[in-house]
């Protein structure tokens, strides 16, 4: 076996290292994108049951009341595990939405109806980098003309902030 020359080392270093400029942002891109799965997953379970619940409630108030930012304080660039009776506001309950496992994202539910419009914001925000710039993500809901409720298209604000 013989070894290597200068030119082949060379060689080497220069494919290896365009292989890694090309490779490791196209994985930090897909590693955001997946965490990207929590938030549309929660949004859209927010929604759907705020949607679904339509049926047992007066038409003055179809959805639910609004739930505050849950947790608080959006995580920054890791995953929290939330502490017990974090997910115990009614509205949460109501709506049988809870974070039991680490998560990267805040969830709010807004209950924007006004007289003669019912109306709600199923929203998730979060900060994967840890810059302080928030990504946010909004699914909303209202009720049409016949009484049913309707969800909007999904809707995002820097999505892989």
């Amino acid at each position: 076996m013989r070894a290597l020359t200068p030119v082949e080392v060379a060689l080497a270093f220069a494919l290896g290292g365009s292989v890694l400029a090309v490779g490791v942002p196209a994985f930090v891109r897909n590693l955001h994108a997946s965490r990207m799965v929590e938030a549309l997953n929660g949004v859209e379970k927010i929604a759907t049951r705020a949607a679904g619940q339509t049926a047992f409630r007066p038409l003055a108030s179809p959805f639910p009341d609004s739930a505050p930012l849950t947790p608080a304080d959006v995580p920054r660039a890791t995953l929290v595990t939330d502490p017990p009776g974090t997910w115990d506001h009614p509205t949460w309950r109501r709506l049988d939405f809870a974070l039991s496992e680490p998560h990267a994202y805040s969830f709010e539910f807004k209950n924007d109806s006004a007289p003669g419009a019912a109306a709600f914001h199923a929203l998730a925000r979060g900060d994967l980098d840890g810059d302080g710039v928030l990504s946010t993500f909004d699914v909303s809901g209202k009720l049409d003309k016949n009484g049913d409720a309707v969800l909007q298209p999904l809707e995002l604000l820097r999505e892989i902030e």
